[in-house]
């Protein structure tokens, strides 16, 4: 079991940048796949970007080159590193674990842990 809590979120305008962050409470968080999520208002939730257990990294088109993904495990933290934020990208923004691989690292079903999500507003 674990539990997961985001921070860092906030307002911004076009072309600045954020770092949220989420915090795992438990052990063992190496051993996690864990990724990024989104849903804007009246939107689906969608994969932004995962970082699974084996260490490979995995971006949604529309942020490569502008979102990073890291992770400390001694700290059981997830970072978002948001640089050249567009409106576009206006959303609640969740992190997501599971223990173990993933084998669609962007999409939902493949993980049973969320955070409550923080809020992310870009403005032009």
């Amino acid at each position: 079991q674990v539990q997961l809590m985001e921070s860092g979120g906030g307002s911004v305008q076009a072309g600045g940048s954020l770092r949220p962050s989420c915090v795992a409470s438990g052990s063992l968080y190496s051993r996690y796949s864990v990724g990024w999520f989104r849903q804007a208002s009246g939107k689906e939730r969608e994969g932004v970007v995962s970082f699974r257990s084996d260490y490979i990294r995995s971006y949604r088109d529309s942020v490569k080159g502008r979102f990073t993904i890291s992770r400390d495990n001694a700290k059981s933290t997830l970072y978002l590193e948001m640089n050249g934020l567009k409106p576009e990208d206006t959303a609640m923004y969740y992190c997501a674990a599971l223990y173990g691989m993933v084998t669609k690292p962007l999409m939902r079903d493949e993980y049973n842990y969320w955070g409550q999500g923080t809020q992310v507003t870009v403005s032009s």
